[in-house]
Protein backbone atom coordinates (compact mmCIF):
# COMPACT_ATOMS: atom_id res chain seq x y z
CA UNK A 1 0.00 0.00 0.00
CA UNK A 2 1.01 3.60 -0.41
CA UNK A 3 0.14 4.63 3.08
CA UNK A 4 2.61 7.24 4.01
CA UNK A 5 5.31 7.15 6.41
CA UNK A 6 6.39 9.94 8.41
CA UNK A 7 9.06 11.05 10.69
CA UNK A 8 8.08 13.21 14.22
CA UNK A 9 8.15 16.83 12.35
CA UNK A 10 6.88 15.54 9.18
CA UNK A 11 3.70 14.16 11.32
CA UNK A 12 3.30 17.46 13.23
CA UNK A 13 3.10 19.49 10.11
CA UNK A 14 1.27 17.11 8.30
CA UNK A 15 -1.47 15.94 10.91
CA UNK A 16 -1.41 18.37 14.03
CA UNK A 17 -0.80 22.16 12.19
CA UNK A 18 -3.31 21.16 9.66
CA UNK A 19 -5.94 23.43 9.86
CA UNK A 20 -9.69 22.60 9.43
CA UNK A 21 -11.58 23.42 6.26
CA UNK A 22 -14.66 25.60 6.73
CA UNK A 23 -16.69 25.27 3.69
CA UNK A 24 -17.78 21.81 4.11
CA UNK A 25 -18.71 22.23 7.35
CA UNK A 26 -20.35 25.89 6.61
CA UNK A 27 -22.77 24.01 3.83
CA UNK A 28 -23.84 21.09 6.48
CA UNK A 29 -24.55 24.02 9.31
CA UNK A 30 -26.95 25.78 6.70
CA UNK A 31 -28.58 22.64 5.84
CA UNK A 32 -29.24 21.37 9.18
CA UNK A 33 -30.35 25.08 10.41
CA UNK A 34 -32.54 25.14 7.58
CA UNK A 35 -34.31 21.57 8.92
CA UNK A 36 -34.18 22.76 12.23
CA UNK A 37 -35.79 26.21 11.42
CA UNK A 38 -39.32 24.24 9.45
CA UNK A 39 -39.79 21.74 12.17
CA UNK A 40 -39.53 24.42 15.01
CA UNK A 41 -42.11 26.11 13.14
CA UNK A 42 -43.97 23.38 11.49
CA UNK A 43 -44.02 20.49 14.02
CA UNK A 44 -44.95 17.29 12.59
CA UNK A 45 -45.92 18.05 9.14
CA UNK A 46 -42.01 19.46 8.47
CA UNK A 47 -40.56 16.43 10.68
CA UNK A 48 -42.82 13.97 8.27
CA UNK A 49 -41.77 15.74 5.04
CA UNK A 50 -38.43 15.39 5.78
CA UNK A 51 -38.52 11.87 6.92
CA UNK A 52 -40.06 11.47 3.34
CA UNK A 53 -37.44 13.56 1.43
CA UNK A 54 -34.44 11.73 3.62
CA UNK A 55 -35.53 8.20 3.59
CA UNK A 56 -37.89 7.73 1.25
CA UNK A 57 -41.10 7.18 2.87
CA UNK A 58 -42.88 7.90 6.11
CA UNK A 59 -43.98 5.20 8.84
CA UNK A 60 -47.84 4.92 9.22
CA UNK A 61 -46.58 5.34 12.55
CA UNK A 62 -43.62 6.91 13.78
CA UNK A 63 -43.78 4.87 17.67
CA UNK A 64 -42.58 1.66 17.50
CA UNK A 65 -45.60 -0.40 19.05
CA UNK A 66 -45.42 -2.70 21.84
CA UNK A 67 -46.23 -5.26 18.98
CA UNK A 68 -43.41 -4.42 16.97
CA UNK A 69 -41.05 -4.25 20.15
CA UNK A 70 -41.88 -7.87 21.14
CA UNK A 71 -41.62 -9.25 17.10
CA UNK A 72 -38.57 -7.93 17.54
CA UNK A 73 -37.29 -10.79 19.77
CA UNK A 74 -38.13 -13.35 17.82
CA UNK A 75 -36.39 -11.56 15.08
CA UNK A 76 -33.12 -11.72 16.96
CA UNK A 77 -31.41 -15.06 17.46
CA UNK A 78 -30.70 -16.12 20.57
CA UNK A 79 -26.94 -15.96 20.44
CA UNK A 80 -26.73 -12.53 19.34
CA UNK A 81 -29.33 -11.83 22.07
CA UNK A 82 -27.20 -13.38 24.93
CA UNK A 83 -24.17 -11.49 23.60
CA UNK A 84 -25.69 -8.11 24.00
CA UNK A 85 -26.89 -9.17 27.26
CA UNK A 86 -23.61 -9.97 28.51
CA UNK A 87 -22.29 -6.88 26.98
CA UNK A 88 -24.66 -4.76 28.72
CA UNK A 89 -24.22 -6.61 32.60
CA UNK A 90 -20.51 -5.33 32.12
CA UNK A 91 -21.37 -1.97 31.14
CA UNK A 92 -23.64 -1.77 33.91
CA UNK A 93 -21.16 -3.42 36.62
CA UNK A 94 -18.41 -0.36 35.12
CA UNK A 95 -20.91 2.80 35.25
CA UNK A 96 -23.03 1.57 38.24
CA UNK A 97 -19.42 2.57 40.12
CA UNK A 98 -19.70 6.22 38.33
CA UNK A 99 -22.99 7.14 40.51
CA UNK A 100 -22.18 9.96 42.89
CA UNK A 101 -24.20 10.61 46.35
CA UNK A 102 -25.56 13.87 47.28
CA UNK A 103 -23.20 15.44 49.62
CA UNK A 104 -24.09 17.13 53.18
CA UNK A 105 -21.40 19.10 54.63
CA UNK A 106 -22.01 20.40 57.86
CA UNK A 107 -19.86 23.08 59.08
CA UNK A 108 -21.09 23.74 62.71
CA UNK A 109 -24.45 24.09 64.06
CA UNK A 110 -24.57 27.35 62.05
CA UNK A 111 -23.44 26.63 58.40
CA UNK A 112 -24.59 23.36 56.13
CA UNK A 113 -23.82 23.16 52.41
CA UNK A 114 -23.44 20.39 50.02
CA UNK A 115 -24.32 19.40 46.71
CA UNK A 116 -27.78 17.50 45.65
CA UNK A 117 -27.22 14.68 42.61
CA UNK A 118 -30.34 14.28 40.78
CA UNK A 119 -31.34 12.69 37.14
CA UNK A 120 -32.21 14.53 34.15
CA UNK A 121 -35.79 14.21 33.35
CA UNK A 122 -36.16 12.89 29.85
CA UNK A 123 -33.08 11.83 28.05
CA UNK A 124 -32.98 11.82 24.34
CA UNK A 125 -30.65 9.07 22.19
CA UNK A 126 -29.98 9.70 18.83
CA UNK A 127 -28.94 5.89 17.21
CA UNK A 128 -27.81 5.51 13.74
CA UNK A 129 -29.80 2.97 11.43
CA UNK A 130 -29.68 3.23 8.35
CA UNK A 131 -26.80 1.27 6.03
CA UNK A 132 -25.21 1.21 9.36
CA UNK A 133 -26.60 -0.54 12.45
CA UNK A 134 -25.25 -0.33 15.85
CA UNK A 135 -26.75 -2.16 18.70
CA UNK A 136 -23.70 -1.51 21.16
CA UNK A 137 -24.51 2.42 21.06
CA UNK A 138 -28.13 1.61 22.15
CA UNK A 139 -26.62 0.05 25.22
CA UNK A 140 -23.69 2.43 25.80
CA UNK A 141 -26.38 5.18 26.02
CA UNK A 142 -29.10 4.30 27.73
CA UNK A 143 -27.31 2.13 30.41
CA UNK A 144 -25.75 5.01 32.39
CA UNK A 145 -28.65 6.82 31.60
CA UNK A 146 -31.00 4.24 33.21
CA UNK A 147 -28.04 3.91 36.38
CA UNK A 148 -28.52 7.76 36.69
CA UNK A 149 -32.11 7.27 37.44
CA UNK A 150 -33.28 9.24 34.06
CA UNK A 151 -37.31 8.71 34.08
CA UNK A 152 -37.65 8.74 30.47
CA UNK A 153 -35.52 7.87 27.73
CA UNK A 154 -36.34 8.17 24.13
CA UNK A 155 -34.62 6.83 21.46
CA UNK A 156 -34.81 7.90 17.39
CA UNK A 157 -33.14 5.93 14.70
CA UNK A 158 -34.50 5.94 11.42
CA UNK A 159 -36.86 3.02 9.66
CA UNK A 160 -35.67 0.41 7.37
CA UNK A 161 -37.72 0.59 4.29
CA UNK A 162 -39.92 3.23 5.74
CA UNK A 163 -41.63 0.94 8.18
CA UNK A 164 -39.65 -0.77 10.96
CA UNK A 165 -36.33 -0.18 12.56
CA UNK A 166 -33.61 -3.04 12.84
CA UNK A 167 -35.57 -5.45 15.18
CA UNK A 168 -31.87 -5.46 16.79
CA UNK A 169 -32.28 -2.23 17.64
CA UNK A 170 -35.13 -2.73 19.89
CA UNK A 171 -33.83 -5.87 21.69
CA UNK A 172 -31.03 -3.75 22.57
CA UNK A 173 -33.65 -1.24 23.42
CA UNK A 174 -35.67 -3.03 25.89
CA UNK A 175 -31.85 -4.50 27.52
CA UNK A 176 -31.03 -0.97 28.40
CA UNK A 177 -34.31 0.09 29.64
CA UNK A 178 -35.29 2.80 26.83
CA UNK A 179 -38.87 3.75 27.18
CA UNK A 180 -40.10 4.93 23.73
CA UNK A 181 -38.91 4.56 20.21
CA UNK A 182 -39.44 6.34 17.09
CA UNK A 183 -38.53 5.62 13.83
CA UNK A 184 -37.19 8.79 12.66
CA UNK A 185 -33.32 10.07 12.19
CA UNK A 186 -31.00 12.74 10.92
CA UNK A 187 -31.30 16.56 11.08
CA UNK A 188 -35.40 16.22 11.94
CA UNK A 189 -34.91 13.65 14.89
CA UNK A 190 -32.78 16.12 16.22
CA UNK A 191 -35.17 19.04 15.86
CA UNK A 192 -38.13 16.87 16.93
CA UNK A 193 -36.37 15.93 20.18
CA UNK A 194 -35.27 19.60 20.97
CA UNK A 195 -38.50 21.00 20.11
CA UNK A 196 -41.07 18.89 20.07
CA UNK A 197 -43.93 17.67 18.00
CA UNK A 198 -47.33 16.45 17.74
CA UNK A 199 -45.96 13.14 18.55
CA UNK A 200 -42.23 13.11 19.84
CA UNK A 201 -41.92 14.63 23.55
CA UNK A 202 -39.28 17.76 24.01
CA UNK A 203 -36.69 15.98 25.83
CA UNK A 204 -33.78 18.05 28.20
CA UNK A 205 -30.99 16.69 26.95
CA UNK A 206 -29.91 14.26 23.78
CA UNK A 207 -27.11 12.22 23.33
CA UNK A 208 -25.37 9.55 20.74
CA UNK A 209 -23.30 9.64 17.57
CA UNK A 210 -24.60 10.53 14.02
CA UNK A 211 -23.21 11.63 10.69
CA UNK A 212 -21.82 14.83 10.01
CA UNK A 213 -25.51 16.41 9.60
CA UNK A 214 -26.55 14.87 12.84
CA UNK A 215 -23.27 16.43 14.46
CA UNK A 216 -23.93 19.92 12.67
CA UNK A 217 -27.64 19.95 14.49
CA UNK A 218 -26.58 18.85 17.87
CA UNK A 219 -24.45 21.49 18.04
CA UNK A 220 -27.07 24.19 16.26
CA UNK A 221 -29.66 23.32 19.42
CA UNK A 222 -27.24 23.14 22.37
CA UNK A 223 -28.41 26.09 24.60
CA UNK A 224 -32.29 24.95 23.62
CA UNK A 225 -30.92 21.47 24.68
CA UNK A 226 -28.27 19.63 26.33
CA UNK A 227 -25.80 17.48 24.12
CA UNK A 228 -22.91 14.72 24.76
CA UNK A 229 -20.82 16.06 22.54
CA UNK A 230 -20.20 17.52 18.73
CA UNK A 231 -18.06 13.88 17.42
CA UNK A 232 -15.87 14.18 14.60
CA UNK A 233 -14.53 11.03 12.79
CA UNK A 234 -13.28 7.95 14.70
CA UNK A 235 -10.22 7.79 15.46
CA UNK A 236 -7.05 4.55 16.57
CA UNK A 237 -3.25 6.07 17.79
CA UNK A 238 -1.67 2.68 18.35
CA UNK A 239 2.34 2.75 20.12
CA UNK A 240 3.91 -0.15 19.47
CA UNK A 241 7.32 -1.55 19.64
CA UNK A 242 9.00 -4.63 18.52
CA UNK A 243 7.44 -6.82 20.83
CA UNK A 244 4.11 -5.81 19.18
CA UNK A 245 2.95 -8.51 16.16
CA UNK A 246 1.78 -6.67 13.09
CA UNK A 247 -0.78 -8.87 12.19
CA UNK A 248 -2.87 -7.00 15.71
CA UNK A 249 -1.47 -4.12 14.63
CA UNK A 250 -2.70 -3.85 11.04
CA UNK A 251 -5.55 -5.34 12.03
CA UNK A 252 -6.49 -2.78 15.27
CA UNK A 253 -5.85 0.07 12.26
CA UNK A 254 -8.20 -1.20 9.86
CA UNK A 255 -11.21 -1.94 12.46
CA UNK A 256 -11.08 1.40 12.96
CA UNK A 257 -10.56 2.85 9.30
CA UNK A 258 -13.73 0.35 8.26
CA UNK A 259 -15.82 3.15 10.12
CA UNK A 260 -15.78 5.54 8.08
CA UNK A 261 -13.68 7.19 4.86
CA UNK A 262 -12.55 10.09 7.45
CA UNK A 263 -11.59 8.08 10.03
CA UNK A 264 -8.05 8.61 11.61
CA UNK A 265 -5.54 5.87 11.96
CA UNK A 266 -2.15 6.33 13.20
CA UNK A 267 1.00 3.68 14.34
CA UNK A 268 3.74 5.46 16.18
CA UNK A 269 7.16 3.03 16.80
CA UNK A 270 10.67 3.49 16.94
CA UNK A 271 10.88 0.00 14.60
CA UNK A 272 11.11 0.72 11.24
CA UNK A 273 10.69 -3.13 10.94
CA UNK A 274 7.38 -2.99 12.64
CA UNK A 275 6.58 -0.51 10.56
CA UNK A 276 7.43 -2.72 7.04
CA UNK A 277 5.35 -6.09 8.24
CA UNK A 278 2.45 -3.30 9.51
CA UNK A 279 2.18 -1.99 5.67
CA UNK A 280 2.52 -5.39 4.42
CA UNK A 281 -0.15 -6.47 6.80
CA UNK A 282 -2.92 -4.05 5.37
CA UNK A 283 -2.32 -4.80 2.25
CA UNK A 284 -2.89 -8.27 2.88
CA UNK A 285 -6.09 -7.71 5.64
CA UNK A 286 -7.37 -5.03 3.20
CA UNK A 287 -8.20 -7.65 0.37
CA UNK A 288 -10.76 -9.99 2.31
CA UNK A 289 -12.35 -7.02 4.13
CA UNK A 290 -15.98 -7.00 3.22
CA UNK A 291 -15.93 -2.93 3.72
CA UNK A 292 -12.60 -2.44 1.83
CA UNK A 293 -13.23 -0.02 -0.21
CA UNK A 294 -14.20 2.55 2.84
CA UNK A 295 -11.26 1.60 5.01
CA UNK A 296 -8.81 1.52 2.05
CA UNK A 297 -9.94 5.11 1.83
CA UNK A 298 -9.85 5.91 5.03
CA UNK A 299 -5.94 4.72 5.21
CA UNK A 300 -4.44 5.94 2.54
CA UNK A 301 -5.91 9.78 2.94
CA UNK A 302 -6.13 9.91 7.14
CA UNK A 303 -3.89 7.30 7.94
CA UNK A 304 -0.14 7.42 9.17
CA UNK A 305 2.90 5.08 10.47
CA UNK A 306 4.85 7.32 12.24
CA UNK A 307 8.50 6.64 13.14
CA UNK A 308 9.71 8.09 16.15
CA UNK A 309 13.22 8.14 17.91
CA UNK A 310 11.65 6.55 21.19
CA UNK A 311 8.75 5.24 23.10
CA UNK A 312 8.87 9.11 24.50
CA UNK A 313 8.38 11.23 21.62
CA UNK A 314 5.70 8.71 20.51
CA UNK A 315 3.71 9.21 23.69
CA UNK A 316 4.20 12.87 23.31
CA UNK A 317 2.80 13.15 19.71
CA UNK A 318 0.25 10.74 20.87
CA UNK A 319 -0.63 13.29 23.58
CA UNK A 320 -0.68 16.17 20.72
CA UNK A 321 -3.08 14.63 18.61
CA UNK A 322 -5.51 13.36 21.79
CA UNK A 323 -7.04 11.17 20.16
CA UNK A 324 -10.41 9.36 20.80
CA UNK A 325 -8.92 5.94 21.16
CA UNK A 326 -5.04 5.06 22.01
CA UNK A 327 -3.56 1.81 22.19
CA UNK A 328 -0.61 0.93 23.71
CA UNK A 329 0.79 -2.55 22.24
CA UNK A 330 4.19 -2.82 24.68
CA UNK A 331 4.88 -5.33 26.96
CA UNK A 332 4.06 -3.79 30.96
CA UNK A 333 1.97 -1.77 28.83
CA UNK A 334 -0.09 -1.34 32.50
CA UNK A 335 3.16 0.84 33.42
CA UNK A 336 3.30 3.26 30.79
CA UNK A 337 -0.39 4.75 31.65
CA UNK A 338 1.02 7.42 33.75
CA UNK A 339 2.64 8.84 30.25
CA UNK A 340 -0.75 9.62 29.19
CA UNK A 341 -2.30 12.64 29.67
CA UNK A 342 -4.84 12.56 26.75
CA UNK A 343 -6.98 10.31 25.27
CA UNK A 344 -10.64 9.23 25.25
CA UNK A 345 -10.01 5.77 26.27
CA UNK A 346 -6.83 3.63 26.86
CA UNK A 347 -6.26 0.10 25.90
CA UNK A 348 -3.56 -1.78 27.47
CA UNK A 349 -1.20 -4.63 26.30
CA UNK A 350 -0.96 -7.00 23.21
CA UNK A 351 -4.36 -8.77 23.88
CA UNK A 352 -6.55 -5.25 24.24
CA UNK A 353 -8.31 -4.40 21.22
CA UNK A 354 -10.28 -1.45 21.14
CA UNK A 355 -12.88 -3.72 19.69
CA UNK A 356 -13.13 -5.25 23.00
CA UNK A 357 -14.01 -1.47 24.32
CA UNK A 358 -16.63 -0.99 21.43
CA UNK A 359 -18.66 -4.11 22.49
CA UNK A 360 -17.84 -5.63 25.79
CA UNK A 361 -15.71 -4.71 28.37
CA UNK A 362 -18.09 -1.84 30.08
CA UNK A 363 -16.08 1.41 29.59
CA UNK A 364 -18.47 3.67 27.39
CA UNK A 365 -17.47 3.74 23.91
CA UNK A 366 -18.79 7.65 23.59
CA UNK A 367 -15.71 9.27 23.48
CA UNK A 368 -14.01 12.71 22.69
CA UNK A 369 -12.74 13.38 19.08
CA UNK A 370 -10.60 15.62 16.97
CA UNK A 371 -8.70 16.03 20.17
CA UNK A 372 -10.97 17.28 22.11
CA UNK A 373 -10.07 14.64 24.59
CA UNK A 374 -7.85 17.70 25.89
CA UNK A 375 -10.36 19.19 27.70
CA UNK A 376 -13.28 16.71 27.54
CA UNK A 377 -13.93 13.15 28.31
CA UNK A 378 -16.13 10.19 27.48
CA UNK A 379 -19.99 9.78 28.24
CA UNK A 380 -20.62 8.59 31.58
CA UNK A 381 -23.28 8.38 34.43
CA UNK A 382 -22.59 11.96 35.24
CA UNK A 383 -23.67 12.99 31.67
CA UNK A 384 -27.23 12.32 33.26
CA UNK A 385 -27.36 14.09 36.32
CA UNK A 386 -27.41 17.08 37.44
CA UNK A 387 -25.54 19.04 40.52
CA UNK A 388 -26.95 21.46 42.87
CA UNK A 389 -25.58 22.99 44.99
CA UNK A 390 -27.39 24.25 48.60
CA UNK A 391 -26.34 26.65 51.55
CA UNK A 392 -27.61 27.41 54.69
CA UNK A 393 -26.38 30.01 57.43
CA UNK A 394 -28.15 30.77 60.62
CA UNK A 395 -28.20 34.63 61.59
CA UNK A 396 -24.96 34.14 63.40
CA UNK A 397 -23.46 32.85 60.61
CA UNK A 398 -24.17 35.73 58.54
CA UNK A 399 -23.21 38.56 60.77
CA UNK A 400 -19.82 36.93 61.03
CA UNK A 401 -19.23 36.84 57.35
CA UNK A 402 -21.22 40.52 57.09
CA UNK A 403 -18.25 42.65 56.73
CA UNK A 404 -16.32 40.44 54.17
CA UNK A 405 -19.10 40.16 52.04
CA UNK A 406 -20.26 43.78 51.99
CA UNK A 407 -16.21 44.80 51.46
CA UNK A 408 -15.93 42.83 48.16
CA UNK A 409 -19.58 43.94 47.16
CA UNK A 410 -18.36 47.51 47.65
CA UNK A 411 -15.18 46.81 46.03
CA UNK A 412 -17.58 45.24 42.70
CA UNK A 413 -20.01 48.32 42.99
CA UNK A 414 -22.65 46.42 43.73
CA UNK A 415 -24.58 48.01 46.74
CA UNK A 416 -28.15 46.07 45.99
CA UNK A 417 -25.64 42.72 47.40
CA UNK A 418 -24.24 44.51 50.08
CA UNK A 419 -27.59 45.81 51.22
CA UNK A 420 -29.12 42.29 50.59
CA UNK A 421 -26.67 41.29 53.81
CA UNK A 422 -26.90 44.42 55.83
CA UNK A 423 -30.85 44.36 56.07
CA UNK A 424 -31.15 41.13 57.45
CA UNK A 425 -28.55 42.24 60.66
CA UNK A 426 -31.30 45.14 60.85
CA UNK A 427 -33.78 42.64 62.47
CA UNK A 428 -34.77 44.26 65.86
CA UNK A 429 -33.93 41.99 69.13
CA UNK A 430 -37.84 41.28 69.65
CA UNK A 431 -38.25 39.83 65.93
CA UNK A 432 -38.63 36.32 66.14
CA UNK A 433 -37.87 35.86 62.40
CA UNK A 434 -34.23 34.48 61.36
Amino acid sequence: MKIAVYQAQQFKNQFLNKRKSRSQANHVTQVAQEVIDAVYNQGEKALRSYIKQFDGSVPNELLVSDQERERAWQQVSERTVQALQNAAENIRTFHNKQLNQSKFMQHDEQIVSGQLFQPIDRVGIYVPGGTACYPSSVLMNAIPAKIAGVAEIIMVTPARDGQEIAPILSVAADIAGVTRIYKVGGIQAIAALTYGTESIPVVDKIVGPGNAYVAAAKALVYGDVGIDMIAGPSEVAIIADDSANPKHVAADLIAQAEHDVQARTVLFTPSAQLIAATKAELATQLETLPRTSIASEAILTNGALVQVSDLTEAFDLANMLAPEHLEIQLDHALSYLSHVKHAGSVFLGHYTPESLGDYYAGPNHVLPTSGTAKFSSGLSVDDFMKKTTFLYYSQQALATAAKDIVTLAEEEQLSGHARAVTKRLEVKKNDPSG
